[in-house]
């Protein structure tokens, strides 16, 4: 907890029922329908994850389903999941590496945003998906870039050769970003400046 991130597991953990009813039913039925304005049964998937581990796998596989509404909700439900027990991601890191280089759909990007600086990474895997995320801070949603700054800023606390930036990124986004990025970024400087003390 205490994290540059400034999250904890109290703040983000949602709201997930688990009922046996949910045991054996498939991750893509739990998770599609409707359309991208509504998370669906994301939480019930994230539940069924925690609850049932060797289930992650199937869940991680929805993230290329052809499905876009899956494909988002999946990767909440992951995200969600992992929030709570990180360790979940570890062994698919090499494909949300993969996916991280190659995802497209906003929704995908702004959770691997949050799940790619909880896996165990090398310093190249870690130089390599900072290169990701800084080319999140070029796009025009403001959603992807504020979760490219805070992805950055997470990276860094594995990283002090990547600190320096960020703290110049953070300046950055409190003179130009949006309303939603200034705000993410007065609360990284806050938690950097606690850090230094």
């Amino acid at each position: 907890m205490g994290s540059i991130a400034g999250r904890t597991v109290q703040q983000t953990a949602p709201r997930m029922q688990y009922s046996e009813a949910m045991t054996n039913v498939a991750f893509s039925s739990l998770l599609s329908g409707g359309d991208r304005r509504s998370v669906g049964r994301a939480n019930d998937a994230a539940s069924l994850a925690i609850q049932q581990p060797e289930r992650f796998p199937e869940l991680i596989a929805c993230l290329w389903s052809e499905d876009p509404v899956i494909r988002m909700r999946a990767a909440d439900a992951a995200e969600k999941a992992s929030a709570r027990s990180p360790g979940l991601l570890q062994p698919f890191k090499a494909e949300l590496l993969g996916l991280l280089l190659e995802a497209q759909q906003q929704e995908l990007r702004w959770h691997l945003a949050q799940m790619i600086p909880r896996l165990d990474l090398t310093a190249p895997e870690r130089r390599r998906a900072a290169a990701v995320f800084r080319s999140y801070l070029k796009e025009s949603g403001s959603l992807v870039r504020t979760s490219g700054l805070q992805a950055l800023a997470e990276l860094s606390e594995d990283d002090p050769r990547l600190r320096s930036e960020v703290l110049q990124l953070i300046e950055q986004a409190l003179r130009t970003g949006t309303a939603g990025m200034k705000a993410r970024a007065r609360n990284l400087n806050r938690q950097y400046q606690r850090r230094s003390r």
